[in-house]
Formats: C-alpha cells, structure tokens, sequence
C-alpha cells in the first residue's frame, strides 16, 4: 500500500499539482484524521477533483470516463451490490467476456479489486471517475427494489385508467372537485398512498413530506432528524393522492388556496400509528407534511429517554415537588414535548388531576386530560389555562408559553400550588430566564416559581451493527476539551454504515440535557437581571454540566460520534 501511495505522490508533485509544502500538510491531516490522502488533499483545497483524475489517468494509465453521459444496463448493475459500490465508491459500467469495467474514485485501492473479483469472478479493468459522479450515479442507477416494484406494478395496474389531471397555473386553477374525488376512491390511487405511509413507517420515520415540482414529485421521510429521499410515482400522481390524504383527514378536497391542517389514524399489522396531517398550498401545487405518531417507536418512559444518571436524578426531583414549575427548552424536533410527556407518566397516579393544554395534542395519553387549542374560536392557551383552573388540577402542562398572558397564568398556577410543566423555544437553559424577563415576568415572580429549567437535544446512535472504534489523537482530545484521568489512549466509536441503518452509520437516537437549577446563587442573579453568560457562568460554578459535556460523556461511552456531538452542540465559552 505504501509504495502505491508512493507512487500517487510522485504522479502529483511531477505534475506540479501540489507543492512539497501541500503533501507534507496533507500527510498530516491524513495522520490524525485518517481516510484516503486523494480525499483528504481535494477537502483541503489543494487540488480540485477533475486535476486529479487527469493526474491520475495520465500518471497511472487508466483511462477516465465521465459517467453523466453513459448509460448502465440493469445486468451489469446486479453484479456488484448497492452496499458494496457505496462503501467502494465504485460502479460497474460494462461487461465483456470474463472482463468487468469497473469505473472507481481510487484505482489505487486494490482490496476493492480483489473483493469485487473475488464476488463476481471476473476479471477487473479499473477505470477513473470522479467521486462525485459515481456517488451520484449509484444513486440513480440502484433501486430500492421492494418499493420500486410495487409502485411500479400499481402503475402497470392503472394504464387503462384516465389518470390525467389539469395543471394548476399560476392563478390557482385545479382540476375539477368531482373528479378529484372519484381518483381517491381508484384502486391504484388507494394502493399508492398506503404504499408510501407504510414505507415511511417501516422505515421509523418521523415525518413524511410529499412535495410538488415543475417536472416530477418528490417523496422524502425524516429519519432520526436527517431528511431521505425515497422513491415516488410519476408527477401526474400527486393530486389525487394528497387528496386522498385529505379524505382520509375529513378535510376539504375541494380547498387549494389555503393551509389545512388534520389527522387520521390507520391499523399496520398489530398496531395503530397516528399521522398529523399539514398541507399548504405552493407554486406547483400542495405540499403534504405528515408527522408520524407511532407509539411502538416513541419512548414516553423517562428513564429510557437517554439522560445521563446526574440528569435523570435532577428532572425526577424536581418533578417529586408539590409545586413549582419545570420548563424544557430547545430548538424545534429537539424532544421537548416526548421529555414532558414522560415526565407525566412518571408523575401520573389516581390522585393526581393532570390535565394538559396542546397545540396540537401529539400522543393521546391514558387517563390524562388533553385539550388541544383552536384559536380561531378563541380557545387560545391563556383562556384554556383561565378554565383549566376551575377543573381543580393537580398537574398541568401546557404545551408552549408563546406570550405573555401564558406565561402569567402559568407562573400564578406554579405559586398557587400546582405542578406546572412548559417548553419554551430557546438554545440554552439560562437563555430561558432573560426570555422570561423580556415577556415581562418580574424576577421575584421567576425566583418563586420556576424549579429548574432543562435544555436538551436529540443526537443520533451508532448503529450497533456496523460500529468500529479508532484511538482518538492528542489534538481531538484538547479541541474536545476531555480531561484525561488515565494514560490510556482514548477510543472514540463510529458506524461503517450497512444494510441495517440504510449506510448511514446511525440508527436511533438519544436525548442528552443540561439542567439549570435555581439556587440560591441563580435566584440572586436573576434578582439582579444577570446577563445569560453570567447566569451561565454561575450554574456551573453551582454544578451544571453543559450539552457539550454530557454529549462528549456519550461519545466516550461509545453511544454517538464526535460529529454528532458538535454539530448538535455549542462550544463552551472560557469561564474563570
């Protein structure tokens, strides 16, 4: 391996591409970080991709071949699974005798060879691509083929059918709402819809969005927080299967111009999944968004959510208070909403009256009261919380403080001897005090009332079918700030990528928090009107470890990877 890397060395610095100066940088990165040195010059900038693959082409004598203007029989593609061409970064192209072309980022990397001679059994003649294009290529070119097929039999079904539906133009036309309605009701139509929620759903998608374009329909499901894009029937399909969605959401089919929000249930074997349904009108037509509510993937138990043993302990302490407020914080899709229902759960008894206020109600809970908000007839949260009052509760949640008239009779429920649980969309939990004293809370009303203040994120898992460990060098462990306690070296943990976790390296997620508690310290502070750094200052000095901490604890225990962890978190400033 060494004198092929040698010999990509030699090829580059005689071409005057890189100078002595970029390889010795570019050998050390390749030290620290590890990946191929090909890699690790264009991602430094040294060199773009295409000057390369001439280098190479010339240098080497393998020929180059731009794979955008050729096309690949399906035969050929079947030799050398999707797996194994991603993990590669390789595709085959052609097949003659016992000859395979093989069109490959590194030519250079002869394991890929052998193992690909060695499951086809052919003999391989390696040819040079660009990585982007064969990246691409492997994405068009493979198939998930279960999906595939099926939509493509249901469409072989409907041929006979007029399918054909009228454009919307600019001004808003559509087609016709009777016939709309009889192309919900048609078979392929029916078979189409329920074919993409129950992929998204096998899947464990959190979300499905179903997105109109100039020329084409575009299908994708969110799966731990990263969006995916699957495979969806042809554009002429896209008007009647949202509005199918709209029959099956009781909503209007024959409005277009305005949003629509909804739901509706539907039985997948053992189970019943909920769907919550958002449709707004574009361009090109509506765009479905659905949010997937499955109860077998979601975890309503507060000791499986993820929480580190300091956190866990913090939350259910607060929570065993007669009184007080508890709020949770962060960004949209960070788990606020899951942590308090898991709270209530933990909380939940036959003497306890818990009643709570959402917009909209995710999960339906069993012997908790759930209101969900309708503005547009006045049930807005600060009059729902007015009546809820009356109900005699024990413990409410309400589902967002939005403004100020919520947050005043939340704050008053909290110091008239309720349990009140809250979110409130802020980064960081001391963020949350100065948001509270901009809405117009006084400080001895926060001081009072408020218990402690979480503020979480939800990072993805390893996928524990493809995990691999790597020794972490001096200066990752200094930029990560890790105190080591021994001379060991420290190990951090990633996923290859398989079968398993669709080549993503993750599978699942876990939830990682700071909690601030208002002690004595704090309270003085707020009393004060601190600014957030010196709020922040202090409930570390008092104990608190930040998100960047307890996600550097998760990447140690080899639950998550480093990128994970910086991208979900922020650096913690300097303090004395």
């Amino acid at each position: 391996m060494s004198s092929l890397r040698e010999r990509l060395q030699e090829i580059l610095i005689k071409n005057k591409l890189i100078t002595e100066d970029d390889l010795k940088l570019a050998l050390q990165v390749q030290k620290e970080s590890g990946g191929k040195l090909s890699d690790v010059l264009v991602k430094l900038n040294l060199i773009n991709e295409r000057d390369l693959l001439i280098a190479l082409s010339e240098g080497l004598g393998f020929p180059p071949i731009s794979l955008a203007r050729f096309k690949i029989e399906p035969e050929v593609l079947k030799l050398i699974p999707k797996e194994m061409a991603k993990h590669y970064q390789i595709i085959p192209v052609s097949k003659m005798g016992k000859a395979l072309t093989v069109a490959m980022a590194d030519p250079l990397n002869i394991f890929a060879i052998d193992d690909v001679k060695t499951l086809t059994g052919y003999d391989i003649n390696p040819i040079i691509a660009q990585q982007k294009e064969i990246m691409a290529t492997i994405e068009q070119s493979y198939y998930e083929e279960p999906t595939t097929q099926v939509i493509d039999e249901i469409i072989k079904e409907a041929t006979d059918m007029d399918m054909e539906v009228v454009r919307a133009s600019q001004e808003g036309t559509l087609t016709d709402t009777s016939e709309l309605v009889r192309l919900t009701r048609e078979a392929p139509v029916i078979k189409i819809t329920n074919l993409l929620l129950e992929r998204a759903v096998e899947m464990s998608a959190s979300d499905i969005l179903i997105e109109p374009w100039q020329h084409s329909m575009r299908v994708r499901v969110r799966v731990d927080g990263v969006l995916r894009e699957i495979e969806a029937p042809p554009l002429k399909y896209h008007p009647p299967i949202v509005s199918r969605i709209k029959v099956m959401s009781n909503l209007d089919i024959s409005e277009h111009r305005l949003p629509q929000d909804g739901r509706f249930k539907l039985r997948f074997q053992d189970r019943v999944v909920d769907f919550r349904v958002s449709l707004m009108p574009t361009f090109h037509g509506e765009k479905a968004a659905l949010r997937i509510l499955d109860k077998r993937t979601a975890t309503l138990d507060v000791d499986r959510l993820g929480f580190d043993t300091e956190t866990l302990a913090t939350v259910k302490a607060s929570s065993d208070r007669p009184h007080g407020m508890i709020l949770a914080c962060g960004p949209t899709g960070s788990g606020k909403t899951t942590t308090l229902y898991s709270i209530l759960k933990y909380v939940d008894s036959p003497e306890f009256n818990i009643v709570t206020v959402e917009d909209p109600v995710e999960f339906q809970l069993e012997g908790i009261n759930q209101v969900n908000i309708r503005p547009e007839i006045g049930l807005t949260f600060a009059s729902c919380l007015r009546s809820i009052l009356r109900q005699d509760p024990d413990v409410i949640m309400i589902g967002e403080i939005r403004d100020f008239d919520t947050v005043d009779i939340a704050i008053k429920s909290a110091l008239t001897g309720h349990l009140v649980f809250s979110t409130l969309h802020t980064t960081t939990a001391s963020g949350s005090i100065i948001r509270l004293l901009n809405m117009g809370v006084e400080p001895f009303l926060i001081t009072s009332s408020v218990l402690c203040i979480l503020n979480q994120r939800l990072i993805r898992k390893i996928c524990e079918a493809c995990k691999e460990s790597y020794v972490l060098t001096d200066a990752m462990v200094e930029s990560l700030g890790i105190k080591r306690t021994t001379k060991e070296p420290l190990r951090a943990h990633r996923g290859k990528g398989c079968k398993k976790c669709f080549d993503m390296g993750y599978a699942g997620r876990t939830a990682i928090g700071e909690v601030l508690m208002l002690t004595p310290p704090i309270k003085e502070l707020i009393m004060q009107k601190a600014q957030e750094f010196e709020l922040k200052a202090a409930a570390r000095r008092e104990g608190m470890k930040t998100l960047r901490e307890n996600g550097i604890q998760k990447i140690l225990e080899g639950t998550t990877t480093i990128e994970e962890v910086l991208h979900a978190t922020a650096l913690d400033e300097h303090l004395s």
